[in-house]
């Protein structure tokens, strides 16, 4: 299995949680607040410099209302 940083599963998932916090009405800083980060953490996660475990991904979908199936398919 690759461990590259910047897969395209990597990107695809970056993609979908940024598309998911736009559709859930938040800006990047209220996205940190909601799951108690920083702002610059969002940005890393979207932007694929930073990869999300299945712990983080499911506090994610809770916070941007989607299921988590959302992200995965």
């Amino acid at each position: 299995m690759k461990k590259a940083l910047y897969s395209k599963e990597q990107k695809s998932l970056a993609g979908k949680i940024k598309s998911a916090r736009k559709e859930a009405g938040l800006d990047q800083t209220s996205a940190a607040k909601l799951l108690k980060t920083s702002q610059s953490y969002i940005s890393k996660v979207e932007s694929g410099q930073c990869r999300v475990d299945v712990i983080q991904l499911k506090e994610i979908a809770k916070a941007y209302n989607k299921k988590i199936d959302y992200f995965i398919k």
